[in-house]
């Protein structure tokens, strides 16, 4: 069973997203939060599996929310749910340790499917809602961070090729198939730029290969930087 945590000011939007779970096998909602601060305090009295946060909120916005609740112990996974266009916090939202981000128009199915892969431990990263984001708290003409060479020195070159496949929205099966590699050989070099860098997820692996310039976005698609072929 999948305990959730509903947090939303609207409760219109918290009584959808109800009815919404407790029809689905497996998902039980065990509690509801109005703000930020209530959510963080619900975590603790109700050890949800994953809470489903809204970016703007009352006393105690999404983000902050996020960040304190992901320092927890056994904290839960996070889903940011938000409208997007309005919304210009998801990308901060990402880097408080969010696994993804959901706009509150997402059909059911699609919403009971990210619960699921986000409580096995994967992130959602739609890629071409994910190329909007970067596209608007990114871009191409930003100044890459000073940390950036020295963190990805850590990488090798294969590690760094797969970490430009990954920003690129690919999963493992895709990146496996595309450097010819099996999938196990895949999924080892991912565990291993996610330890090497210190990141939770592969969203954060998302957002820092953006920033530090090694996936580019240009005018109609994503392009990665051009690679020699590179032993595993």
């Amino acid at each position: 069973m999948i305990r959730v945590l509903l947090a939303d000011d609207q409760a219109l939007v918290r009584t959808g997203f109800r009815m919404i779970l407790e029809n689905a096998p497996g998902m039980q909602v065990v509690a509801e939060a109005a703000d930020g601060s209530t959510a963080v305090e619900m975590v603790g009295q109700s050890r949800p599996d994953i809470v489903l946060m809204d970016v703007r909120m009352p006393e105690l916005d999404g983000i902050e929310a996020t960040r304190r609740i992901r320092r927890q112990p056994e904290a839960p996974r996070v889903l940011m749910l938000t409208t997007f266009d309005l919304d210009e916090y998801v990308y901060a939202a990402l880097r408080a340790g969010a696994s993804g981000f959901l706009l509150k128009d997402t059909l059911a199915g699609d919403l009971l499917s990210a619960i699921q892969a986000v409580t096995c431990g994967n992130a959602i990263v739609a890629p071409s809602v994910t190329r909007r984001l970067i596209e608007r708290f990114i871009g191409t003409g930003r100044e890459i961070p000073r940390h950036c060479a020295a963190d990805l020195e850590v990488l090798t070159e294969r590690e760094r090729e797969v970490l430009q496949l990954i920003a690129r929205g690919l999963s493992n099966t895709e990146i496996a198939a595309h450097l010819f590699l099996s999938e196990g050989t895949v999924k080892t070099h991912v565990s291993r730029i996610l330890s090497k860098l210190g990141l939770r997820d592969r969203v954060q692996a998302v957002v820092m290969a953006y920033e530090c310039g090694l996936v580019h976005i240009g005018e109609s698609s994503i392009h990665v930087q051009p690679t020699s072929p590179r032993r595993s």
